[in-house]
C-alpha cells in the first residue's frame, strides 16, 4: 500500500516528521516505517527532521506481510458503512470473524476477500460466532494502527433474570478454564477485565442492556454477567436458558470512532430474534 501527501501552504516551518505525525503517524509507526518500508519526498530520501514545504511530494510505502484469506461470495453479508480505509460489515449469527482452519472459508473474512481480493482481512475486535453486529474492518495497515483502542463499542444483551442496579461496574479478572479452547472464568489470576452496563429495561424475567468495555478479553460480557447471576439469555455455556432464544441474546449496535478528521457513529438495530423477545417482554407486563 502506498500513501501519497501533497504539502499544502503550512504557514510555518515544518519537519517530515511534525507533517506526518499530524496525519496520524505515530512517532513508533514512524520508526518502522524507516526500517520496513520507505519516506520519500519528491521521490527521495529525506530525514524526518529535514523541513518540508508547499507543493512537495510525500509518499510513504507500507509493506504489508499479513496473509490474505481465500474468498467466498455465497455469504453475502450486509454493509453498515464503508470508505477507501474502513469497512463494517453487520455480523449476523452463526457465522465466524476468522476461518476456523485454513480448510474453512465461511467466515466474515473469507467474503471481505471475496469483495477486496488481495487486500489482508484485519478485523479491529472479533466478535463470538453467535453473537451479531458491527465488525468494522480496516483496508490497510495504517488505518488498523490508527484505530487500533480507539473504537467506543455498544453492546446491547438480554439477561435472565431482574438486574437489580440501574448501572454498575464489573471489576472481575478472566481466566481461560482448563481444558478449554474457549471457555473463561473470574479467577484473581486472570486478565483486568472491566465491563460498564446499564440498564435499559426489565421485563418479568428479563433485563434488556446496554454494556461498554474498557477492556477486551474473550466471552468477557458473557462472563460477567453470568458472574453478577444473570447470564445472557440463550447463553447455555455460561448458565443462560435457551427457551426465549437459541443464541446468546448480545449484539454490537453501535461503534464511535474519529478518522481522518470526521466523527463516526455507526449504529445496527437489533437482530429479529432479540427484537422479537424484547417485544415479548414489553407485552408481558
Amino acid at each position: 500500500m502506498v500513501k501519497t501527501y501533497i504539502v499544502p501552504f503550512l504557514g510555518t516551518c515544518c519537519s517530515l516528521g511534525q507533517f506526518l505525525k499530524e496525519q496520524g503517524y505515530s512517532s513508533s509507526m514512524l520508526k518502522r516505517l524507516r526500517k520496513e518500508g520507505g519516506i520519500l519526498v519528491n521521490g527521495a530520501f529525506r530525514r524526518n527532521i529535514d523541513e518540508i514545504t508547499e507543493g512537495e511530494v510525500i509518499t510513504v510505502d507500507f509493506p504489508d506481510k499479513a496473509s490474505v484469506l481465500p474468498p467466498n461470495g455465497s455469504l453475502n453479508i450486509s454493509i453498515a458503512f464503508e470508505n477507501e480505509d474502513i469497512l463494517i460489515f453487520e455480523k449476523p449469527d452463526n457465522i465466524l470473524v476468522h476461518p476456523a482452519t485454513r480448510n474453512f472459508n465461511d467466515a466474515l473474512g473469507n467474503y471481505f476477500s471475496y469483495l477486496h481480493p488481495g487486500i489482508p482481512f484485519r478485523p479491529l475486535g472479533r466478535l463470538d460466532r453467535h453473537t451479531t453486529g458491527l465488525c468494522l474492518i480496516a483496508k490497510n495497515r495504517l488505518t488498523a494502527v490508527q484505530l487500533d483502542h480507539a473504537i467506543e463499542k455498544d453492546y446491547f444483551a438480554i439477561a435472565e433474570g431482574l438486574v437489580e442496579k440501574d448501572q454498575g461496574i464489573v471489576d472481575a479478572p478472566l481466566l481461560r478454564v482448563n481444558g478449554s479452547v474457549i471457555q473463561r472464568k473470574v479467577d484473581p489470576k486472570g486478565q483486568p477485565s472491566i465491563t460498564h452496563y446499564q440498564v435499559l429495561y426489565r421485563g418479568q424475567h428479563h433485563t434488556f442492556l446496554k454494556l461498554h468495555l474498557e477492556t477486551g478479553r474473550t466471552h468477557q460480557i458473557r462472563v460477567h454477567m453470568a458472574h453478577l447471576g444473570h447470564p445472557l439469555a440463550g447463553d447455555s455455556l455460561y448458565g443462560g436458558s435457551v427457551q426465549s432464544i437459541g443464541r446468546q441474546a448480545l449484539h454490537c449496535g453501535g461503534l464511535h470512532f474519529h478518522h481522518n478528521g470526521q466523527d463516526h457513529h455507526i449504529i445496527s438495530p437489533l437482530p429479529k430474534d432479540m427484537a422479537i423477545l424484547l417485544s415479548f417482554m414489553k407485552h408481558q407486563i
